[in-house]
């Protein structure tokens, strides 16, 4: 297991009314290492919260939200039946004491994929899913790893045979959708699995930092308690509000903007091919090519808002080579990083921003990027800051036996078999 504990020092914090000054770090304004905020830093830093955000059920599934989807969604997660061979299931690359991911460059599944697993934690809150942004909702992206032949390798007949079969998951599944699962409709079965899915990943969200407990103490304008936080951390806070200019595209409480950009990765798969990965706009053309989008007769959505986003994409030349902007929330528990997986630590990130080369953008270019060209104090400053964004113990989810009761819709009782997750 991965961990990194951020360890809480006491310091002091005092403000001048004149200037609007928060100093940080020491009770005087010219003790060495003394951190100074300026009203427009403070403010910057107060977009990062509050935290939890807000969250309300996707309109574009109907089981959103719903305790039985929860339930048979975890359940499906975690069963290897769903694939080929009976040994794969989604929580193969997605461990929970990895922040849901799994600790490697590239996962495998059936075989090697093309890259890093990515973390579900707090995926309800995104609007694109994948590295590629392939996907416009949650439920869309479950579905793909079950089709991927290199992943579950499995098929709608095979997903939905399996659900008629099993007494339990067939009765867990009337009481989740009020029907039994069709016996026609191989694809309809096989998107309530995609949708039970996602109900379980949506209950999976970080929980409050140390980086939250100081930002709410500058909003409450709490001196004692904004004074706990690490001077080091303190220093590349301001490093990633400002010269680093990190916050542009790590914006918000979840510390990302949600969508993609070229920052100089390369984009050859490694192994010794030519195969280059598109990034999104390989994405873009495999979501509007995908029946299972919010496009398609498959969004529980009647005002179809939801499909609003995807009614506009189009694959661009621009979009060669970009990624998903990752969350940096409990970023110390999902290295390796960057969507090859290439860097393994978050010292050898800030490296790679401090070092950029800026020939290596293969698209249009991102005008924002240059080399940071970071002291080695100031990338260490760095690296303290995001350590603070961890929560300061691993993810609490660790499974839960199925020992039982029954599965009961109406007057019909189902004994259930004795699974476990792991």
């Amino acid at each position: 297991m991965k961990k990194m504990k951020t360890i809480l020092t006491a310091g002091a914090l005092a403000v001048s009314a004149m200037s609007a000054v928060w100093f940080a770090g020491a009770t005087q304004a010219n003790e060495p290492g003394v951190i100074e905020f300026n009203e427009a830093e403070v403010s910057r830093i107060l977009r990062h919260g509050p935290w939890p955000m807000k969250w309300s059920p996707d309109p574009s599934n109907r089981v959103s939200g719903n305790t039985h989807a929860v339930d048979l969604g975890e359940r499906l997660f975690f069963d290897e039946k769903l694939s080929a061979n009976d040994k794969v299931s989604c929580g193969t690359c997605h461990i929970a004491e990895y922040n849901w991911t799994d600790g490697v460059k590239r996962n495998q599944g059936l075989a090697l994929v093309d890259r890093n697993t990515p973390t579900l934690m707090n995926m309800r809150h995104h609007r694109w899913f994948a590295l590629d942004g392939a996907a416009d909702s949650l439920w869309s992206q479950s579905i793909r790893p079950i089709l991927d032949a290199r992943e579950l390798g499995s098929n709608a007949a095979h997903v939905a045979q399996y659900l008629r079969k099993d007494a339990d998951l067939s009765c867990r599944y009337e009481k989740t959708f009020g029907i039994s699962p069709s016996k026609q409709d191989d694809e309809a079965v096989l998107v309530g699995v995609g949708k039970v899915m996602a109900a379980f990943q949506e209950t999976l969200t970080t929980e409050f930092t140390p980086f939250d407990q100081f930002r709410d103490a500058l909003a409450r304008g709490d001196k004692a308690a904004a004074g706990l936080y690490p001077r080091d951390a303190r220093r590349g806070l301001q490093i990633f509000i400002g010269k680093g200019i990190c916050s542009t595209c790590h914006t918000g409480p979840m510390f990302t903007n949600g969508e993609f950009h070229d920052i100089g990765v390369s984009h050859f798969i490694e192994g010794g091919s030519k195969k280059v990965d598109g990034g999104r706009h390989d994405g873009i053309k495999l979501l509007l090519g995908s029946k299972f989008n919010l496009l398609g007769p498959y969004n529980d959505d009647a005002t179809r808002a939801t499909a609003t986003k995807t009614t506009h994409l189009k694959p661009e030349r621009r979009n060669f080579g970009e990624f998903k902007v990752p969350s940096l929330r409990n970023v110390g528990y999902t290295g390796p990083y960057m969507h090859s997986g290439e860097m393994m630590t978050l010292e050898q990130v800030v490296r790679h921003y401090s070092e950029l080369n800026i020939e290596r953008l293969h698209t249009d270019g991102e005008s924002l990027l240059r080399p940071l060209k970071l002291t080695q104090r100031e990338s260490a400053d760095l690296v303290a800051f995001l350590q603070t964004l961890n929560m300061d113990r691993a993810p609490p989810w660790r499974g839960k036996e199925y020992a039982m009761p029954p599965c009961t819709v109406g007057s019909k009782a189902v004994v259930e078999d004795n699974y476990a997750a792991p």
